[in-house]
């Protein structure tokens, strides 16, 4: 007797094919009730992305119109150098020019100047040159010199139109777009579009010249940003240092900062040396003087034995506290163990001038920035309750990508200057020793607002 396969019987039959499920009405009219509302959701979703889009051209849009705005500016100076320039030049020919192609030169390095700084504000920072050469030949043969005369002549000319054109499209979509509403109240020679082409008489040419003002805002959208980098292109050929210019002054500034740190830590090691010779060790001195004295009093007088002991205790602990005010000031504990808004807030419970911490420093810095934020803080606290008359004084931390950044803001009388002792001299040396910034604003009369940027990495 074989063994029976079960699937002997049916390996021989086709497999009939499975009728598809066919959808009930009720199933159907709920598919149709679940997509409608998806269909809205995906057709509101585009069209705020498509706001979006035109809110963020627009934006852009507006950065180039002030971007060629200011280049008009410049454009119109460098006009007035070039004419300068030029009628020095024709000078020269009868010899009087000579005499005033310094000061041509000069007016034409003070425009370049200003339009390094102005494309500089808008992009890759573009590092100024050195001074004019003083000799009237190396000063004509500086390749510099040559190099900013073909600018102003180029951007008297060029840089000049591009700004006249995207100042003029702003104006000329805002006089279409409101034709409508004023064209029946002007005299009919002025009823023309911006282009002045031909005079509106009725209502359909009036609603042609608001699709021309259309059309000019679709211009704005999509060519201004391309007018504004062809107007800051010829300042970013000819303005730019030469090639190891921007390599030179960085090796230069790495320099003075190293000699600037050297300089902050000869400074820090004579002020704890001071520290713990002038207090602590005169304080463990008077310490053995009294234990001695005391030692000597134990055969005689008991009782001044105690007093002498008592004293030397006080000073021990004076002596400790004066030696934990020294390591305080190599590196705070609380800032090793804690955070730096917590040694801040540390540092402001102890400021004699009612001080607030606003700190929003999200994870930890390096150490040593840390400690370099902590001692600018601790300086600049000292100076405004030794020098400020300041009522209030406020502290702000952030981070800003790859920087650290300190306000320190009092309402004192101001005239703080970096002369003069006031600290402020160190504070710039620990800032640029760690390749940081400083800026300092104290008018007289007051406020006094010190900011410092530290890189902490990213």
């Amino acid at each position: 007797m074989g063994t029976h396969d079960p699937s002997s019987r049916t390996a021989g039959v086709p497999a009939r094919p499975t009728p598809a499920p066919t959808a009930s009405p009720a199933s159907a009219s709920a598919s149709g009730r679940t997509s409608a509302p998806v269909s809205a959701a995906s057709a509101s979703a585009s069209a705020g992305s498509a706001s979006a889009s035109v809110a963020a051209r627009a934006r852009v849009a507006l950065d180039a119109l002030e971007h060629l705005v200011s280049g008009l500016g410049t454009g119109i100076l460098a006009l007035v150098a070039l004419l300068w320039l030029a009628v020095t030049a024709v000078a020269c020919l009868v010899g009087v020019g000579l005499f005033l192609l310094p000061s041509a030169l000069h007016a034409v390095r003070a425009v370049a100047d200003r339009e390094r700084a102005r494309l500089s504000r808008w992009g890759p920072e573009i590092i100024g040159p050195a001074p004019v050469p003083s000799g009237l030949r190396a000063a004509v043969t500086d390749r510099t010199v040559r190099r900013e005369a073909c600018w102003v002549a180029t951007h008297g000319v060029l840089g000049m139109f591009l700004g006249a054109v995207g100042l003029t499209l702003p104006l000329n979509a805002a006089h279409d777009l409101g034709f409508p509403l004023w064209w029946h109240l002007v005299p009919e020679s002025a009823a023309t579009a911006a282009a002045g082409w031909w005079p509106v008489r009725d209502w359909p040419g009036a609603l042609f010249v608001l699709l021309m003002g259309i059309g000019w805002l679709a211009v704005i959208l999509l060519w201004m940003p391309a007018l504004a980098r062809l107007q800051a292109w010829p300042g970013r050929r000819l303005l730019r240092p030469d090639a190891g210019t921007d390599l030179v002054l960085r090796v230069a500034e790495l320099t003075a900062t190293r000699a600037a740190a050297l300089d902050a830590h000869a400074t820090e090691l004579r002020r704890i040396e001071r520290s713990l010779h002038d207090g602590t060790q005169n304080r463990l001195v008077a310490v053995t003087v009294l234990i001695g004295a005391a030692r000597r009093a134990l055969t005689r007088d008991p009782a001044d034995a105690d007093a002498a002991l008592d004293r030397a205790q006080d000073a021990a602990e004076q002596a400790l506290a004066e030696l934990r005010a020294v390591v305080r000031g190599i590196l705070p504990p609380v800032l090793a163990d804690r955070s730096l808004p917590d040694a801040l807030t540390a540092l402001a419970a102890d400021c004699p001038v009612p001080c607030d911490i606003d700190a929003d420093v999200p994870g930890r810095c390096a150490v040593s920035v840390e400690a370099t934020a902590y001692f600018v803080v601790a300086e600049a606290l000292t100076n405004l309750a030794r020098h400020s008359g300041a009522s209030r004084a406020t502290v702000t931390v952030r981070r800003r990508g790859d920087r650290l950044c300190l306000t320190i803001h009092d309402d004192g009388r101001g005239g703080a200057q970096e002369s003069g002792g006031s600290g402020l001299t160190g504070i710039r040396r620990r800032t640029e020793a760690h390749d940081g910034t400083m800026e300092l604003a104290s008018p007289t009369g007051g406020p006094t607002t010190l900011e410092v940027t530290l890189p902490c990495g990213s």
